[in-house]
């Protein structure tokens, strides 16, 4: 997951708007959405700004990815123990819900991915018995 992904998901799990981003930085929304899209570099002082604005820090903004976010979430729904690494993680209440809102807006993402494909599929489908019935009438 490249770093303008990040920033991305981010901001949607915030339920944040491109334009809102922006503003909290001080940019136009053209140059948020640069960002966002991977067109513009981004030096660490900028970087940094980011994660203080996600109320992150820097490094946890550069590592994330969606496995972060689901072991997060895990972590906070079963308890903070890891026994095959022997490390425990302290999150506070509001990272928790932080971590299982983005967990919940991924899920929500794939769900919506899966149905797209399913009525693709369909309408593949669709298609082809059309080509089979005109084959058969030709």
């Amino acid at each position: 997951m490249q770093v303008h992904e990040k920033l991305k998901v981010l901001r949607m799990l915030k339920g944040w708007s491109q334009e809102k981003m922006a503003e909290k930085l001080n940019y136009s929304l053209s140059g948020y959405t640069k960002i966002e899209r991977g067109e513009t570099k981004l030096d660490m002082s900028k970087l940094q700004r980011i994660a203080k604005i996600f109320d992150i820090d820097l490094n946890s903004l550069l590592n994330l990815n969606e496995a972060n976010v689901f072991n997060i979430a895990e972590y906070c729904a079963n308890g903070i123990n890891n026994n095959s690494h022997h490390y425990t993680i302290v999150l506070s209440e509001t990272q928790c819900a932080h971590e299982l809102e983005k967990a919940q807006l991924l899920l929500r993402e794939h769900d919506k991915e899966i149905a797209y494909l399913k009525n693709e599929n369909t309408q593949l489908k669709e298609m082809i018995d059309l080509l089979k019935t005109n084959a058969k009438t030709v």
